[in-house]
């Protein structure tokens, strides 16, 4: 018996739409004894064929789509699939050996996400469909590109969801530390300890925005982490950069990538940002420029409460220290906050400040991380720049 998902009526609208996932309280029958991880034929509820994709029968998405016409998982077809998300990279990156290879759902790959630094690549499979086949995705690597090493870093906690262990390691090759060189700035990628995949590839694009901001002011950069948009603001001509995170390894990571750059007038320091910016507020600092960049404050709908209330904490507290002229560039990458919400909490933040602001950029991921107009999902970082009065 073929193995099988039959929808409930009217269920359909959204895989018709372009979205990619159905959900376990959509479906109204399941044929075959499918197990985790096996490909499945989607069903309309008067059994047209819709299409083909994985099946979890213990995770709240269900099924996620791979093909609207049935095919199998097949060297060949994981091959199509990402020689056709590096010939994009190749029209986005003439040139660059380092970007998101494969960004999941937004590359019609759901729950797979690759990253190529020079001659490494780095993966993770977040659905258990991709974990199971996680051999057979190395081997068209290998095919592909060659790599001196390909490690996983499945510590998301997004496999959870799926009923995965979090692990990382090395799954094919030698592991050693390269250079990625971003629009003319060096930085340091660990493969094995470096945060998420390694480095943070999504910013990319924003990281170079900031730049026309900052000549020849004195700049504000928090959750700095490993000082990316330190390196970009200090080579557009920053006068001073005063960069802020709580991890000890992001910060000896941030000196060591100025190093590299060659630069001399940013000051990393380990702490707080919650802490930190009323005391800088109460020491009478100033500044032309600040930038948040904050981790994810929202890991699921129940706490985005919680995390709006944080990104008013440090809008608020950054606004008061910003000159009058100066910009705020703010950030949030929690999926579960919306792109209106989180211009609602900086509007928000601005009347606590008192502070008046104009919207001048929204940008959101680079463009080596695809999204899907019919799928939210796929939209996470958003990413603001406000001049400030």
């Amino acid at each position: 018996m073929k193995k099988q998902i039959i929808l409930r009526k009217n269920e359909e609208h959204r895989i018709l739409s372009g979205h990619q996932w159905v959900f376990s309280n959509e479906i109204k029958a399941i044929r075959g004894n499918p197990e985790a991880g096996d490909v499945v034929e989607l069903l309309r509820c008067d059994e047209k064929f819709l299409g083909a994709g994985f099946f979890n029968p213990h995770s709240l998405i269900a099924f996620r789509l791979l093909s609207k016409e049935r095919e199998s998982v097949t060297f060949e077809f994981l091959e199509e699939r990402i020689n056709r998300a590096l010939q994009l990279r190749r029209r986005l990156f003439p040139g660059d050996e380092s970007f998101r290879l494969v960004h999941g759902e937004g590359d019609f790959l759901p729950g797979l996400v690759v990253d190529k630094y020079n001659e490494f690549l780095s993966l993770q499979t977040l659905s258990v469909g991709m974990d199971r086949r996680l051999t057979l995705i190395c081997d068209v690597l290998e095919s592909l590109f060659h790599p001196k090493a390909i490690v996983e870093r499945n510590e998301s906690p997004l496999r959870s969801l799926e009923h995965l262990p979090l692990k990382k390691g090395v799954l094919r090759g030698t592991v050693g530390q390269t250079i990625v060189i971003e629009n003319g700035v060096k930085f340091k990628v660990d493969l094995l300890q470096g945060q998420k995949t390694a480095f943070f590839l999504d910013q990319r694009e924003n990281r170079k925005a900031i730049q026309r901001f900052v000549s020849d002011a004195e700049v504000l950069d928090c959750f700095c982490n490993e000082g990316g948009f330190s390196m970009y603001a200090s080579l557009a001509g920053s006068k001073r950069i005063q960069g802020i995170d709580i991890s000890e390894a992001a910060i000896a990571n941030a000196k060591v990538n100025s190093a590299y750059n060659e630069i001399s007038n940013i000051r990393f320091d380990i702490g707080d940002v919650f802490d930190r910016l009323p005391r800088l507020e109460e020491a009478g600092e100033k500044f032309d420029v600040v930038i948040l960049d904050p981790p994810s404050f929202s890991r699921n709908r129940k706490t985005v409460a919680t995390a709006l209330k944080g990104y008013k904490e440090i809008n608020s507290g950054a606004l008061k220290l910003i000159k009058s002229g100066g910009i705020l560039a703010t950030a949030s990458c929690s999926h579960h906050v919306t792109e209106e919400s989180f211009l609602d909490v900086v509007e928000a933040s601005a009347r606590t400040a008192r502070r008046s602001l104009q919207l001048l950029e929204l940008r959101g991921a680079s463009p080596d991380h695809p999204t899907l107009t019919a799928m939210p999902e796929t939209k996470y970082l958003k990413f603001t720049i406000f001049a400030v009065t």
